[in-house]
């Protein structure tokens, strides 16, 4: 039988991730180790590092690359993460299963907490959600681009490019980088759409990977991260967009959070609602709350 071939992007975080996908597939199906194969595929993305995402095309270059390998038939599935997948995917392409969902908080790198940071410290993110909420909390900081991998944005900080940075909980978790950084409570900084949460995608004809891939689904994680997109559709957000959202299920219940910033951080707007985990008018009326109670320089941002 062929080798299930599994395409990531080659940073040590997408490598992790990859590993972790196929691990679980090898438990899930009792199927040998060499039945599955890793392949990496450089991305745009990853290639270049100096200029903000949302100037060279947004989340796009980090999966134009492995869209194109997996509709060739180059590679059986491709692993992301999905708060770095495009809310719009390509019809061909099914979203087919998502790993249980890892920390979702935000970690700040270089400083105890975001009260202790000095007066004028220079943060460094190419988020504009982080920049944002960063802003709204510390106007005083100055924001620096800072992107590459987590290694690279840690050696940034090392060589004194900035005070201070923020990553994310989940792939510092993963890189066994458990005591780097402070956590900041959700009830701080609400983190990005579908954060901490790795999905796997295939061809949406593909039988067999999505039949392999059903058995590692993790309903749950699933659920809340497809609200969690289907409110940034219904905004029409995108990589300029300073958005925030978690979706949490207790019992048959799910609660999906959000908030909309302006650029500077200066506004923001916040909705809450609560329904069934299925239910996908849900997110509509999340979107719908934050965009009738948002002042116009927020509304600006999103074409929802």
């Amino acid at each position: 039988m062929p080798k299930f071939r599994l395409g990531t992007r080659g940073s040590p975080l997408a490598l992790t991730q990859a590993n972790m996908v196929r691990d679980a597939l090898i438990a899930a199906h009792a199927i040998a180790p060499d039945a599955i194969e890793i392949v990496t595929i450089r991305t745009t993305g990853d290639k270049v590092q100096d200029r903000a995402l949302a100037e060279i095309g947004g989340k796009a270059l980090w999966t134009k690359e492995l869209d194109r390998a997996l509709l060739d038939g180059e590679i059986d599935c491709a692993v992301h993460s999905m708060k770095d997948v495009e809310t719009f995917r390509p019809a061909a392409i099914a979203i087919a299963a998502m790993l249980p969902r890892a920390d979702v908080q935000d970690r700040l790198v270089g400083a105890a907490s975001i009260e202790a940071l000095r007066r004028g410290a220079v943060l460094g993110t190419s988020s504009p959600r982080r920049a944002a909420q960063m802003r709204r909390l510390r106007p005083d900081l100055e924001i620096v681009l800072f992107r590459g991998n987590v290694d690279t944005r840690l050696a940034k900080l090392a060589a004194g490019e900035a005070d201070a940075t923020l990553l994310a909980a989940a792939g510092l978790d993963r890189l066994g980088r458990h005591d780097v950084g402070n956590p900041i409570p959700i009830n701080v900084m609400l983190p990005a759409p579908a954060q901490g949460a790795v999905g796997i995608e295939c061809r949406g004809d593909d039988s067999h990977a999505r039949a392999m891939l059903a058995k590692i689904d993790d309903p749950q994680t699933h659920a809340c991260v497809t609200a969690e997109r289907a409110l940034l559709a219904a905004l029409k957000a995108d990589c300029h967009s300073p958005v925030a959202a978690l979706a949490t299920i207790e019992g048959a219940i799910m609660t999906l959070r959000a908030e909309l910033l302006s650029e500077d951080g200066s506004v923001h707007v916040y909705a809450q609602e609560a329904g069934a985990p299925s239910d996908p008018a849900l997110p509509i009326a999340v979107a719908r709350d934050l965009l009738i109670n948002a002042p116009d320089e927020i509304r600006r941002l999103f074409g929802g």
